[in-house]
């Protein structure tokens, strides 16, 4: 899943960075609340951290307008003690959550998953397709009779496919989604994980594939008998 976190406090923003990606997000990170507005209507997240307090804009403000132009990505507010009248007009804005500063990290992953279910209508940590789920908090791949554990972007790439089964996504979409706006990477490197990840469910004996679409991308399906 790809996030965008907005936040000033330039250690507290690379901290959460930490955090997030050592727990399989991929994330763009801003400082202010002009850039954050520019990223949100400029690309496709699945959920946004958004400080309140922020040069430029503040993030009520940003909340507001990406509301008024239609985007319904999840917003987590981070807010002070003292912010209360703020963190009630953000959620009467639209605001899907927020926490408390400071906050612990299970609470914080704890809330940007319950946010990221309840858009994509998933009611546990469990995605099945198939044969094949997936634990999205232990980021364990496995079928009836076999297991294994998938690196970040392996995670991420899957979990992708699988949110979107039947879906193709072009590798442009998937690279932006998983590498980020602004990663240095090769496109190819989404076929090389592509190719990785073939392997992975053959190994486990998964009846899922992952097909090419011609000028369309890569889908997942179920293998034909």
């Amino acid at each position: 899943m790809k996030l965008l976190i907005a936040e000033d406090e330039i250690e507290l923003s690379n901290a959460l960075v930490e955090i997030l990606k050592h727990n399989n997000y991929s994330i763009d990170a801003v400082y202010d609340g002009n850039d954050a507005y520019d990223y949100i209507i400029s690309d496709d997240y699945d959920a946004i951290i958004l400080d309140i307090m922020m040069p430029g804009i503040d993030g009520i403000t940003v909340l507001k307008k990406i509301r008024e132009k239609g985007i319904t990505t999840p917003v987590l507010f981070l807010t002070a003690k003292s912010e209360i009248e703020d963190r009630v007009t953000g959620l009467d804005f639209g605001a899907d959550d927020y926490v408390t500063k400071p906050f612990s990290t299970k609470e914080l992953l704890a809330r940007i998953r319950a946010i990221t279910r309840r858009i994509n209508d998933i009611p546990d940590n469990i995605i099945s397709i198939g044969n094949i789920k997936l634990d999205r908090a232990k980021f364990i791949l496995y079928s009836d009779s076999e297991s294994l554990r998938l690196a970040n972007k392996e995670y991420q790439l899957m979990e992708t496919l699988m949110l979107n089964y039947n879906k193709p996504l072009s590798t442009e979409k998937l690279m932006e989604k998983i590498w980020g706006y602004d990663s240095d990477a090769e496109i190819n490197v989404v076929w090389s994980y592509i190719c990785c990840l073939r392997k992975k469910l053959t190994s486990i004996n998964s009846n899922l594939n992952i097909k090419v679409m011609r000028n369309l991308g890569y889908a997942l399906e179920i293998k034909n008998d």
